[in-house]
């Protein structure tokens, strides 16, 4: 009854804006803010069609906002917290509606990026100035991605190389002795296009606990693709991308690289067949140095996947397969350093003029926990040219991680080598207006999770355990508005995820986040800000650690003062609060960078 009442409740709230949205349909003409997205589906359609929730972060956004980590333009969108133990390139979590870290999928150009040893992707490594667009889909994606899409999946996509030649140069400084310098071009040869870029980055960044000691960063990134057109119309491309440099933290530093190789080729077989190919590695490699000893963590994700497209008027139905194999070479010695996973998958995309149906499965057969079958199901209905609704359902796992399974006997700490995965199943309620300047996205949602890995004991030596179940359940608003120089976005978000046997709120979750966007180009002047909002979380199960919420404004102004020059600046946590998101183990604060200042001068080769 509980949950039927938060469901009804919510749906009143978004007929509440009905009428008010259905007049401002009527008077506007032209497109409509309903932009191409790949990740929610297995190929190209709208945000409405995908029948999905889904944030699209674009070029002009990552551009206006030029964010420190790639972790700052995900902080407060829809159903996103984001923890972090510090600024400036520090170990840094991503958590899609109350799923922890190791439950969210990152993609670079369809390629996940993850470490199979503590789980999830390192979020504070990839270089934000070398990405072109992002997409978040919120929502288990597993029955499309296999393990770990319980939360979601984003999609960070490099810059696309374009007919012609482009180029840029950029330099920028800040203060904690911030500088950085960027590069990238662009070119074509016959009917190859190619794009090269690269970054480096250093500060001495500042105290990451109480009365700490400045701890620095640095990166140096590169990122190359290649993309090559067939004469059937179908595209060959390559994708490179490395970053590393070194992080330092209370009690030593870490060098760190990552590193990810993709092919991929895309072709039509017959005018209603297509086919696709992709073969991929990525590397996710720290050396830690401290006074206790160094150690050693390097993990290799390789990958093949083949998909096949068939069309039917305006029917689709997508089959393939996919092998994935985990390698660890560590200082710790494991009993098991490797495992490989094989999948088949399909999904079939209806569309009966204003209704829309999709239908997806998927099974996952690992060496290591054994197999599990995930499946989607999601039914949209378009009543006029703006409004649409949608309901899903869909089931979804995380794969223990091989420190979750296998991490040897030490400190009466060992793996658990007969963990089960996580599984959940999920349903979802939205409906939507999309407008000629503005749209907004309503979104309400459950999920509940069994064998939640946790710790526990067997015997007496510590280890990991399958004991909780969480439900989560939440509602979240998102809305744009672009019009005559203004470009504004708001996200709200509500959620209550709790632990079904203690009923304590699931550690380092914040219950409410908004976010507040505002720009306006004046001529060849752009001014904007942004006001982050959280709630209070708790940092331990037991939800004895409380951290409080807080509130941050961003200011940026952004001048093209000739046909090739521009010069940017930006002022984050302009008031200087001092907030943490998360807590050492011994209680101790991590907190975040007070006020952030970054100007740069930008030249552009057309």
């Amino acid at each position: 009854m509980k949950v039927f009442r938060f469901v009804a409740s919510s749906l009143l709230a978004s007929f509440a804006l009905s009428p008010l949205s259905i007049a401002v349909a009527q008077e506007s003409t032209g497109a409509t803010l309903d932009p191409i997205v790949v990740t929610a589906t297995l190929g190209p359609k709208t945000v409405g069609e995908s029948l999905a929730s889904v944030t699209v972060i674009d070029e002009e956004d990552i551009r206006a906002k030029a964010p420190a980590d790639f972790a700052d333009l995900l902080r407060g969108q829809p159903g996103i917290n984001v923890v972090g133990n510090g600024s400036f390139g520090k170990s840094t979590s991503v958590f899609i509606r109350g799923v922890q870290n190791a439950g969210t999928v990152l993609l670079l150009d369809g390629v996940k990026l993850h470490s199979a040893t503590g789980g999830g992707a390192s979020w504070q490594y990839v270089p934000t100035d070398l990405i072109q667009r992002v997409e978040v889909v919120r929502g288990p994606r597993s029955s499309l991605y296999g393990a770990d899409a319980m939360g979601g999946v984003v999609q960070a996509f490099s810059l696309d190389p374009e007919q012609g030649q482009r180029g840029w140069v950029e330099a920028g400084a800040g203060n904690f002795d911030t500088q950085k310098v960027s590069a990238g071009g662009s070119g074509s040869v016959g009917n190859t296009t190619f794009s090269l870029s690269g970054l480096h980055k250093e500060s001495d960044g500042t105290a990451i606990i109480e009365d700490g000691e400045d701890k620095g960063f640095r990166n140096t990134a590169g990122l190359g693709r290649v993309v090559h057109t067939l004469d059937n119309g179908g595209k060959a491309s390559i994708m490179l991308l490395q970053s590393e440099g070194n992080t330092e933290y209370e009690g030593g530093n870490i060098d760190y690289l990552i590193r990810t190789v993709g092919f991929g080729l895309m072709t039509p077989l017959t005018d209603s067949w297509k086919m696709g190919i992709q073969f991929a590695e990525s590397r996710d490699e720290t050396e830690s140095f401290t006074n206790f000893g160094d150690s050693i963590y390097n993990t290799r994700l390789r990958q093949a996947r083949w998909e096949n497209t068939f069309s039917f008027s305006v029917h689709e139905l997508v089959v393939g397969a996919e092998r994935q194999q985990d390698e660890v070479s560590s200082s710790q010695n494991y009993s098991e350093t490797s495992r490989t996973n094989t999948a088949v998958f399909s999904q079939l995309r209806l569309n009966f003029g204003p209704a829309d149906a999709q239908l997806s499965l998927r099974g996952d057969d690992n060496e290591a926990y054994g197999t599990n079958n995930t499946g989607g199901l999601a039914l949209g209905y378009k009543f006029d040219r703006s409004h649409r609704v949608r309901a899903s359902y869909g089931t979804a796992f995380r794969a223990p991680t091989f420190n979750d399974l296998y991490w040897p006997l030490s400190f009466n700490y060992q793996g658990n080598p007969d963990l089960e995965p996580e599984t959940s199943d999920s349903y979802e309620l939205g409906v939507s207006g999309n407008y000629q300047v503005w749209f907004w996205d309503l979104a309400v949602y459950q999920m509940d999770i069994e064998n939640l890995i946790s710790s526990g004991k067997i015997g007496t030596v510590d280890t990991r355990v399958n004991v909780d179940d969480a439900r989560i359940r939440g509602a979240e608003l998102g809305g744009g508005y672009e019009h005559d120089g203004w470009r504004a976005a708001v996200a709200l978000t509500y959620m209550d995820p709790e632990d079904r046997d203690t009923k304590n709120q699931l550690a380092r979750r914040t219950k409410q986040t908004a976010r507040f966007d505002l720009d306006k180009t004046i001529n060849n002047v752009v001014l904007g800000g942004s006001v982050i909002v959280e709630g209070g979380r708790f940092d331990d199960a037991a939800n004895t650690e409380q951290l409080a919420g807080f509130g941050t404004l961003d200011i940026r102004a952004g001048w093209n003062f000739s046909s090739n020059w521009s010069t940017r600046l930006t002022l984050v946590n302009a008031l200087d609060k001092e907030y943490s998101t998360a807590e050492r183990f011994d209680g101790v604060n991590y907190i975040s960078a007070g006020r952030t200042a970054m100007l740069s001068v930008r030249y552009d080769i057309q």
